[in-house]
């Protein structure tokens, strides 16, 4: 059973307002993150222009040959990048059916991991597809005008909890973040019924960008599933586990899933995960009074695992559990070490 709801809208250019304006920002971005945990974002500042353009870069790789799409499947990559087929990768231990590009910072493989910094598996390059060169264009300008934005809203929440804007900053000096582009094609569910499980999210915070007009993104909310249309032009955005570690609760994760689009049609989305460096933790935000005696104190993760504070961990744990192929061929070693909830 799920119902609609509205989510709160927030507008990333109230930032620039006079002080009147930015004060009421920030408290509703507080009480939005606090009691729902997601919102749309609007003011965003990324041009209509690029984001239809990389919906339709999406659209003409995901039209390739079989052949074409598999010559950069991530089992070609120990660092989890590349193509995933369709029904290639699990939320909870089960098939998601959706079909994807994972793409990250453009970075060199690290020749020996150190055993203490498991996550340098995961710095790498990204395969890109021959038949479709605007993409990596594409792609790499989202992530940079995503990050942009992602740091702002870091800055906000911060001076909304009651610390300096840049509290979060030097943790994403050199972040580590994740674009996946996905296409969700419609079927009857005979498979699975899942495009993704429900889930939270392991990074700081998520920017997603569903295509005009889909449907099936799905929050939980005391014990029931909402759905949640999207606006035109607008992310829809929620915090990771990071940020409930960082407010020990008071922000917290929220789980959500995204429902397979009808037989016969399919949509493409596009979520951002702004991530600090994978070595790096949020620093603590130290809560204002009133804010600390309403602080739920940090859950398990999805798994009823251990939330690591260095978001490296985080990352690696999820890569594992959700890509059991490329574990497997490239990483047997840290299976045991990192997949089972601990």
């Amino acid at each position: 059973m799920s119902d609609s709801t509205v989510l709160p809208v927030i507008d990333l250019s109230d930032l620039d307002g006079d002080d009147t304006t930015r004060n009421a920002l920030l408290d509703r971005l507080r009480e939005a993150t606090h009691e729902i945990g997601f919102f749309h974002l609007a003011g965003h500042g990324i041009e209509p222009a690029l984001a239809d353009g990389l919906v339709a870069a999406a659209r003409e790789f995901f039209a390739l040959p079989e052949a074409d799409k598999l010559a950069i499947e991530n089992i070609r990559s120990p660092h989890f990048r590349g193509y995933t087929r369709v029904g290639g990768e699990r939320t909870q231990g089960y098939v998601d059916w959706r079909e994807q590009l994972d793409i990250g910072p453009e970075r060199d493989a690290v020749a020996e991991v150190d055993p203490d910094r498991p996550w340098e598996v995961l710095h790498g390059p990204n395969l890109w597809p021959e038949q479709v060169p605007r993409l990596r264009e594409l792609a790499l300008r989202w992530i940079d005008e995503a990050g942009n934005v992602g740091r702002r809203l870091l800055g906000a929440w911060a001076e909304s909890l009651g610390a300096p804007a840049d509290h979060f900053e030097d943790a994403f000096a050199d972040p580590d973040p994740l674009l996946k582009i996905a296409r969700y094609p419609g079927h009857d569910r005979s498979v699975t019924d899942q495009g993704v499980g429900s889930h939270k999210d392991v990074g700081a915070l998520t920017l997603l960008y569903p295509e005009p007009g889909s449907t099936g993104f799905q929050v939980e909310r005391d014990g029931r599933w909402v759905d949640i249309d999207p606006l035109p032009g607008h992310f829809i955005v929620n915090i990771g586990e990071l940020l409930e570690v960082a407010t020990g609760g008071y922000l917290q994760a929220t789980v959500h899933r995204v429902l397979p689009p009808p037989a016969g049609t399919d949509r493409v989305s596009l979520p951002f995960f702004l991530n600090p460096g994978l070595d790096r933790e949020l620093p603590a935000v130290e809560l204002p009074a009133d804010l600390a005696a309403a602080a739920r104190g940090v859950g398990p993760d999805a798994h009823g695992g251990t939330l690591h504070a260095v978001y490296g961990l985080n990352a690696l744990k999820s890569r594992l559990r959700a890509h059991p192929n490329v574990a497997e061929r490239f990483h047997a070693d840290l299976l045991a070490r990192f997949a089972a909830p601990r």
